[in-house]
Formats: structure tokens, sequence, C-alpha cells
């Protein structure tokens, strides 16, 4: 049976750098559990065009028709909303926290202008769910081609 041997050189400063880092880089994936998860600010919203109108859907779980507002100017859609803070007077101790809460805002912005008097929101399941028709300027129209 052959075996390997592994000579060992002098700890230079090099090595025992690199020893000393992958010690921490250890470290910290052995502690992945307990870093934060990053958050968004805001809920994700899907934009699509179909026919003469836009549709939004944004995700809002826990959130209520109360909690929320949707506006149209032009050809701009705001939603804004507010996830109720759990209360920090209470005697809870968080081990991880990583549901959304206090206000956001969002505002896209559409490459035409938005019918405001005809939009529609339905919120349903969590998901917030809003029709744009274009502006009557906005539509596409077609023309009758005649011959000369």
């Amino acid at each position: 049976m052959l075996l390997a041997r592994r000579y060992r050189f002098p700890m230079s400063p090099f090595n025992e750098l690199q020893r000393e880092f992958g010690r921490l880089f250890n470290n910290v994936l052995s502690d992945f559990d307990a870093c934060p998860v990053p958050r968004r600010a805001a809920p994700g919203i899907n934009v699509w065009e179909a026919g003469d109108n836009f549709y939004a859907e944004a995700e809002v779980p826990g959130l209520g028709m109360d909690d929320l507002e949707v506006f149209v100017v032009g050809n701009e859609l705001t939603i804004k909303g507010r996830w109720n803070a759990e209360r920090d007077d209470d005697q809870r101790v968080f081990h991880r926290r990583e549901r959304q809460r206090g206000a956001f805002t969002r505002v896209l912005t559409l490459p035409v202008d938005l019918d405001a008097e005809k939009v529609n929101a339905v919120l349903k399941d969590g998901v917030l769910t809003v029709t744009l028709p274009k502006a009557e300027t906005a539509r596409t129209r077609k023309i009758a081609v005649k011959s000369a």
C-alpha cells in the first residue's frame, strides 16, 4: 500500500493569514441561520399589458382594504400600504423576524397615459390586482385604408 506523505511547511505569515480567514469564514457559515434575511422595502409587483389595459399585481399578505391606497395620475400608478407593526412593549423575545412591517409606497411609471376614471382594484387572497385601462388617446386604432 502506498501512503501519501504530507509535508508541513514552516508557518509563513501568509499561511497563517489564510488559515485565520478560513476559520472566520467557517464560523460565519455555521451561524448562517442567525443572519438576518434581507427584506424588501415594498411588495413585489408584476405589470403586464394586454389589449387596451395594463394590469398590476402586488403581493400584500396580511393587508386589508383599509390598509391600502391606489392612485392614478397621468401615466403613474401609486400603491401605498401599511403593515401594522407588532407592539414592542410586550414581553416577546424574537428569535427571527422576517415578516414585513411598516409603511411602503410603490410608484410605477407606465409608457402611456391611463384612464383614471375606469381603474379597478381588487384585493383577494393577499394579492392586489389593479386593472388600468389606457386613456382613449393612447389606445391603438385601426385605420381603414381607402383606395385612391
